[in-house]
């Protein structure tokens, strides 16, 4: 648990034997009170994304995405710049920062927390510069330089996410074994990397990595035993959204996996994850308001008949 929670005197239940304190991320901008569910809206401002490429590829539609997120609920955003699916080949940094930075800069006027998806240091910076929010790195900040871009920063938070492999090969060859243990392991060593950096506990959060070099099989037991990862006091972000281990159990096209995505993204909920990261806002949120609408239902005394 992070140093600090366990003073918290108040704690949340979840399914799969999970009970954390109430707590917060702090970012550049903002400290998110977790206390309820948040969702991160995806802005794919890329031509090649494996759900929805090419649709927001321009500024001003990405702009407009970004607009509709927030009217459609969205608590943060999540921009991105390079397609991160299985096989894709990496984007050049000139190319990169051509997509997101116009993004970015008009974005942080929105006020919401605006988060970049990236890997490069290069980015991180130049994104950190414009007054944006959070880093959230497929790489955990493994890339040469990048931890020293978030050390260097007074507050901006930091999402870790493990990837067995990387994205161009990462399927070919997933990870073996149990992976809970696996994941658990890597989040708390690169967690220890970043304190050890002077990287406050409350900017960090972690991603489990769902479809990342990983089997169907795998993700699902992550999903089920998530509270293993919650228990460690650090908010748990789950990317379930149109992944392709959905429509393996659903046999559903990618375009047809929004019940299974917002389905997913409760469940991740119910099992402690504080950030959900999806394409479908409104429907995500909707969802959630009846689950913490149930939640709150079980903490009330009951009535009984009369």
């Amino acid at each position: 648990m992070n140093p600090g929670q366990e003073a918290l005197a108040a704690s949340f239940s979840f399914a799969g034997g999970c009970t954390i304190p109430p707590m917060h991320w702090q970012t550049s901008r903002y400290r998110i009170a977790l206390n309820q569910p948040r969702v991160m809206g995806i802005v794919n401002a890329t031509p090649d994304s494996f759900s929805d490429g090419g649709r927001f590829a321009s500024t001003r539609s990405a702009l407009a995405h970004c607009e509709k997120l927030i009217v459609d609920g969205a608590d943060i955003l999540d921009i991105g710049g390079e397609s991160s699916r299985p096989g894709i080949d990496p984007v050049a940094l000139e190319e990169e920062l051509a997509r997101v930075l116009p993004i970015v800069r008009e974005a942080v006027t929105l006020g919401v927390p605006i988060s970049v998806d990236t890997y490069k240091p290069e980015v991180m910076r130049a994104v950190l510069d414009l007054g944006a929010d959070i880093v959230n790195d497929i790489w955990a900040l493994r890339q040469p330089g990048a931890e020293a871009v978030v050390a260097q920063h007074a507050s901006c938070g930091v999402c870790l996410m493990h990837m067995h492999g990387e994205p161009r090969t990462m399927q070919r060859s997933p990870l073996q074994g149990d992976a809970v243990p696996q994941v658990l392991g890597f989040l708390r060593e690169r967690t220890d990397a970043l304190r050890g950096q002077g990287i406050a506990t409350d900017r960090i959060s972690w991603d489990p990595g769902i479809g990342f070099g990983k089997t169907v099989e795998q993700n699902f037991a992550l999903l089920a035993r998530q509270g293993e990862l919650a228990r460690d006091g650090y908010p748990v972000l789950a990317g379930w959204s149109r992944k392709s281990s959905l429509g393996t159990v659903t046999g559903q096209p990618v375009n047809e996996r929004t019940a299974a995505s917002v389905a997913a993204a409760v469940l991740a909920v119910e099992r402690g994850a504080r950030v959900v990261r999806v394409h479908d806002v409104r429907e995500t949120v909707a969802a959630i308001k009846v689950f913490n609408a149930m939640q709150a239902g079980a903490a009330a005394p009951g009535e009984g008949r009369t």
